[in-house]
């Protein structure tokens, strides 16, 4: 049997504010409608030195296959290149994902059979 692949809910507390717990669940239940194992929950506070690479480290220590937030707000507003090379990455609010690997249509046969 295959393991699911992981995905990472991941907020900010200072957006969030008082609809934290909302916005856990938001994240959890489309993570799992998506077919994802949820570990863990990671929530940062804007007092949190480098909340990206805080993040990418804890995607590497899980082997996660995603990161789902309730919105780009919690990225500052756009998704980080830095981590859209380590990991998806999915919104719940406009419900959107963010791939690592985008291959052209017009990409060879070769590549796209990958």
């Amino acid at each position: 049997m295959f393991d699911a692949p992981t995905a990472i809910p991941y907020l900010r507390t200072d957006v969030s504010g008082a609809r934290q717990p909302w916005d856990e669940v938001q994240t959890r239940s489309l993570a799992k409608r998506f077919g994802y194992s949820v570990p863990k929950t990671i929530a940062f506070s804007e007092h949190t030195d480098d909340p990206i690479q805080r993040l990418i480290n804890a995607v590497r220590s899980v082997n996660a296959d995603a990161v789902v937030v309730p919105s780009l707000a919690h990225l500052g507003g756009v998704v980080p290149d830095v981590l859209v090379r380590v990991v998806d990455v999915i919104t719940v609010e406009p419900e959107a994902t963010y791939a690592r690997w985008i291959i052209p249509p017009d990409a060879p046969a070769e590549t796209r059979a990958r």
